[in-house]
């Protein structure tokens, strides 16, 4: 298991934990095992969902931690396996079997991840234009996605009371509703300070969600 990855995970159950004031219990224990099952990436899913099923308390980070689950096999799987699997016949069945698992949070810790091979600060701007293309006109689909954050990138300069305060009254799209507050937060401190965490719980209306999935995708940039 790519080790970015399991503290990702761990940070983020353990916060969601937190300020749910709910019991960790097995799930950690359990989910680090399905990441770390020498198995396809369709049974691991399975392993996955199953760790889900019997721990419903957590239920709001299964499609997030989904995106952790494949950038962990990226990271970590894809090295056992030939140079071109990911070109292979396999995998394109697999991106068809999951095309409707997890969330747009994947393309940010893509993101994350090419920041760290060419050495770059994550930059809101830099995600959308060069690595979204939301300016290209061949990818419309992803400006619609993303139009709420390309229109309202000065929060990403302001604070998290700001951010939050703005959320409920942007038209934001279905994919990016949950994600708009922990994605500007992030833009905003990309080092996860224990200020901007604490302001999450303070401000946010989903403490739980936001502030864990904040300190996820900080955990894996830092």
């Amino acid at each position: 298991m790519d080790n970015r990855v399991k503290k990702a995970l761990s940070a983020s159950i353990n916060k969601y934990a937190e300020v749910s004031d709910i019991n960790v219990e097995g799930f950690e224990t359990e989910l680090f095992a399905a990441f770390e099952l020498d198995a396809n990436f369709l049974d691991k899913a399975t392993a996955f969902d199953a760790v889900f099923d019997s721990h419903p308390k957590f239920e709001e980070l299964r499609e997030i931690f989904f995106d952790l689950l494949m950038v962990n096999f990226f990271s970590s799987d894809v090295q056992k396996l030939e140079e071109d699997y990911l070109e292979s016949d396999e995998w394109a069945n697999i991106e068809e079997e999951t095309i409707d698992r997890g969330t747009e949070l994947l393309n940010l810790l893509l993101y994350i991840k090419e920041c760290k091979d060419e050495d770059l600060d994550p930059e809101l701007g830099d995600f959308l234009k060069e690595f979204l293309l939301v300016e290209d006109d061949e990818f419309q689909d992803e400006f619609e996605i993303y139009e709420e954050l390309i229109s309202n990138q000065q929060l990403a300069e302001g604070g998290v009371e700001e951010i939050c305060k703005a959320a409920p009254t942007l038209n934001i799209s279905e994919e990016m509703k949950d994600l708009f507050v922990p994605f500007m937060a992030f833009f905003l401190d990309t080092e996860g300070s224990a200020e901007t965490s604490k302001e999450l719980i303070q401000f946010s209306r989903n403490k739980s969600f936001d502030s864990a999935t904040y300190i996820l995708i900080t955990t894996i940039n830092n």
